[in-house]
């Protein structure tokens, strides 16, 4: 009986060791880390617009009559003062030669006036008629005269609308859009109505971007501009901003603002009215030392006590971590300087120990770093960091405390049980 007892408690103690070391090891968090590297870095501003030609030119119809000839399809090349459509013109021929009879008609009624007046005249200096009736027969020239002028404007604006029957592109370009057929009747009463759109020239086009008003600031005359378009996918076009425009377009409550986009179109592939993915490039970095984006919002989490080392690094990056300007996450009314709207806190892990240490627990220390652009993936290091650093971006917790950390929403990494 004494062997089995001694045996008993050899084996309790041995079960009991091994429970304690194999749960003190599972308690032992693991951290994800990633390592700091050199690279180049993009920051851009994001938007989509619409592609349009620099100049487009409406030609419309200031009178109303039916469509007799085109001289422009679709896509026709049209050369300045070429003929492009054609109104009967029967209506307003009409109207000139009824003009013209009017007039000849006055001009007529002038004659009979004139001879009257001059009779009056001679009449009245002889004293053989009243000062009245020569007062009449002077007034009624001038009036014959005054009807004359009116009725040779009336030729005038008849014969202007007659030649509106016939009309010409303004300009050189190509036909983007014909709204007419022969045959249909247009009615110009307060507004001119459409009958083509052309381009002035589709070799240089431009964007016109909608930027948000969160991101208008850093975008100035002058930035380089990369965009694609759903019809070429796999090609990067490259533009210019040109102008940034004032004037705010309201849409939901969102606010956004006109950025107009220069685009060189030499080989015709963009269209006009394509939909167009803008990336302003706002800064360029190269060869900077770079920290991938989920270590910056990685934190430690908070112990029950509250009160150890781990628990105010956690505090501190949290602080860290609020955005610049007193947003969400600071205090009301409170603004940081702008020095330190760049500064964060990471957590770096120190270099695995050698053997026989291999398996000892590596605590991660808290940095405070500088920080300069991002690309939204990774951010520069201004200072604090060395290429090679291991930077923890998540934590894996196990055994009893993995209930506490998958309770925290802003713990990183995620816990398994």
């Amino acid at each position: 009986m004494k062997w089995i007892v001694i045996v008993m408690v050899a084996a309790a103690g041995i079960a009991g060791g091994w429970w304690f070391l194999s749960h003190k090891q599972e308690d032992a968090p693991e951290y994800q880390t990633v390592v700091i590297t050199r690279g180049d870095l993009t920051s851009a501003v994001t938007a989509t617009g619409t592609l349009n030609p620099v100049t487009n030119i409406t030609v419309g119809s200031q009178i109303s009559g039916i469509i007799q000839s085109l001289g422009a399809d679709w896509n026709t090349r049209v050369k300045a003062n070429q003929v492009v459509a054609q109104l009967d013109p029967a209506t307003y021929q009409t109207a000139v030669a009824q003009a013209e009879g009017d007039l000849a008609n006055t001009k007529a009624t002038l004659e009979l006036n004139e001879i009257q007046a001059r009779r009056a005249t001679e009449l009245f200096h002889n004293k053989l008629i009243a000062e009245s009736d020569y007062d009449t027969a002077v007034a009624n020239l001038h009036q014959a005269q005054a009807q004359v002028q009116i009725k040779q404007a009336a030729l005038d604006n008849a014969r202007v609308n007659l030649s509106r029957c016939t009309i010409y592109s303004p300009v050189d370009g190509i036909v983007i859009s014909r709204n007419v057929d022969v045959g249909q009747t247009v009615a110009a009463s307060l507004s001119a109505p459409t009958l083509f759109v052309i381009a002035n020239d589709l070799s240089q086009m431009q964007i016109d971007a909608n930027v948000a008003e969160a991101d208008v600031g850093g975008v100035v005359e002058g930035q380089r501009v990369s965009f694609t378009v759903d019809a070429f996918p796999f090609r990067n076009f490259h533009g210019r901003v040109v102008q940034v425009r004032n004037s705010p377009t309201t849409v939901q409550n969102v606010v956004t603002y006109d950025a107009v986009i220069s685009v060189n179109n030499d080989d015709l592939k963009l269209k006009p009215g394509m939909t167009a993915n803008v990336s302003v490039i706002i800064a360029d970095r190269t060869n900077v030392v770079k920290i991938p984006n989920s270590a910056l919002r990685f934190r430690l989490p908070e112990s029950p006590a509250g009160t150890n080392a781990t628990a105010g690094a956690a505090r501190t990056n949290s602080e860290a971590q609020r955005p610049s300007g007193g947003g969400m996450g600071s205090p009301p009314g409170e603004r940081k300087p702008r020095g330190e709207r760049n500064v964060r806190t990471v957590y770096v892990l120190p270099p695995e120990p050698p053997l026989p240490d291999k398996h000892a627990e590596l605590k991660p220390k808290p940095v405070q770093i500088k920080i300069g652009i991002t690309d939204g993936i990774a951010t520069e290091v201004l200072e604090g960091l060395n290429e090679g650093d291991r930077v923890v971006s998540g934590m894996v917790q196990t055994g009893a405390n993995a209930t506490a950390q998958s309770s925290n929403p802003f713990g990183g990494g995620f816990p398994r049980r």
